[in-house]
């Protein structure tokens, strides 16, 4: 069951990065940014509005969005919205350092970057909770870091130079801090309900783009791109919580691999490099096709070797 959630949170998450890049074209990144916040808290409102009032709509269901099964102590909901919070930040700072990027990069660039992003989570497991790989896992990361490095040659017919593109970076630290997020959420995962987590950390996020928004934008709105609306917009808040939710169920699920599922993830990119070529028209795409086959290979042989 988690696998197939997995594999649904991927073709979604396809769709989310089309929607942002349509978003952003010729728009200012962060109120874009703001109201995906928005409206995503709004999807979760009578969720939220259920758990504080203790209404029981949800109750044993997979929509439930108790904390902890049966525990409701105010010392527990503090540890658990602190939790949460901790996410809230981790994702917000990706989502700003990828939506930055995105804006001013070809999609057909910026997906594979993202794909290497299980490669970091491998990495970070085996750091961090003592995992090992094996043979076939280093295969898949060796074929990851030789794609990256043909990308940054194809892209530089592009005039997108890897070592001198400033945006070429805010995408990779979106990508590691963004394998930093996949290994806290197995972590709380393992204490906090789906429902919980993504209805709660949506309206934290609200809250740090508004305080962001009033500090680093709105004084300085004028002087740089302007903000217009785009019904692609509200598409981005539509699939990221169908995405989320399936990527949460998976993870909370206890036989679940944090490494196979962030890898599956990553599958987004087929869908986002399609709709690089059919509707945004991108260039050069026999070089990056070659370089995402190799990533794709890469990730086939870390999913065999996962399993």
């Amino acid at each position: 069951m988690w696998l197939l959630m997995a594999f649904v949170s991927a073709a979604l998450l396809g769709l989310y990065d089309v929607s942002k890049k349509t978003a952003l074209e010729d728009n200012a990144v962060l109120p874009v940014l703001l109201l995906n916040t928005v409206f995503s808290t709004l999807i979760f409102s009578p969720f939220i509005i259920s758990g504080i009032t203790g209404s029981g709509w949800f109750a044993g269901s997979a929509l439930d969005p108790a904390p902890y099964a049966g525990q409701q102590e105010a010392s527990t909901l503090l540890h658990a919205h602190a939790l949460v919070i901790i996410k809230s930040v981790i994702v917000l700072s990706s989502w700003i350092f990828g939506y930055f990027g995105l804006k001013h990069l070809p999609i057909t660039i910026v997906g594979p970057i993202n794909a290497t992003r299980p490669v970091m989570i491998l990495v970070g497991a085996m750091l961090i909770f003592g995992e090992r790989l094996n043979w076939c896992q280093w295969v898949g990361v060796i074929l990851s870091i030789i794609s990256l490095f043909l990308l940054s040659r194809s892209s530089k017919k592009e005039s997108v130079d890897f070592t001198h593109n400033k945006w070429i970076f805010f995408v990779a630290a979106a990508a590691v801090i963004g394998a930093v997020s996949g290994l806290y959420d197995k972590y709380i995962m393992g204490e906090l309900s789906p429902m919980f987590v993504q209805g709660w950390y949506n309206f934290y996020q609200m809250i740090l783009m508004g305080i962001v928004i009033a500090i680093l934008w709105y004084p300085h709105r004028k002087k740089t791109t302007p903000f217009h609306w785009s019904w692609a917009i509200p598409f981005i808040s539509v699939f990221i919580s169908a995405a989320d939710f399936a990527y949460l169920t998976a993870l909370n699920q206890e036989d679940s691999m944090i490494s196979v599922v962030s890898l599956i993830r990553r599958g987004s990119v087929i869908v986002s490099f399609i709709c690089g070529v059919l509707i945004f028209h991108e260039r050069n795409l026999k070089a990056k096709a070659l370089d995402l086959g190799l990533i794709l290979v890469g990730m086939v042989f870390i999913w065999l070797g996962s399993n």
